[in-house]
């Protein structure tokens, strides 16, 4: 069904159906970083401007705002990177991600991820030293 949807689209407007099936979406989520770089560059800017001048209130409103740019821009660059690199979209383990481990045996991600770091590196090193 999805391949005649998309023949029909083909049929219809070849040039558009091109452009939207050659469109890479990693390069929209790199526009967005860099995009937030430069407004975190921005903001750094207004935050240093704000505390040269000597015009009172306006100062501070200044630099408040150099301040809120920057960490909206980071939390947007973070997210588009997170996106862009499938960090933390690991799908849910299989059987509905109930209180039981998973597939091969591996404990479930709520549990896993209660663990600390140290625990989950010796897990690796034990597994992978009795070759599983």
């Amino acid at each position: 069904m999805l391949e005649q949807i998309e023949q029909a689209l083909y049929a219809e407007d070849p040039k558009f159906a091109h452009a939207v099936r050659s469109t890479n979406p990693q390069v929209h989520y790199k526009r967005r970083i860099v995009k937030a770089a430069l407004g975190f560059v921005l903001g750094v800017c207004a935050l240093m401007t704000g505390l040269v001048m000597n015009a009172g209130t306006v100062t501070i409103v200044v630099s408040v705002t150099g301040f809120l740019l920057m960490v909206v821009c980071c939390v947007w660059a973070l997210t588009s990177w997170k996106r862009m690199t499938g960090v933390g979209s690991e799908a849910a383990p299989p059987g509905g991600g109930g209180g039981g481990g998973g597939a091969a045996g591996r404990p479930a991600r709520r549990e896993r991820s209660k663990r600390g770091f140290m625990d989950r590196m010796e897990e690796r090193w034990r597994r992978r030293t009795e070759g599983e």
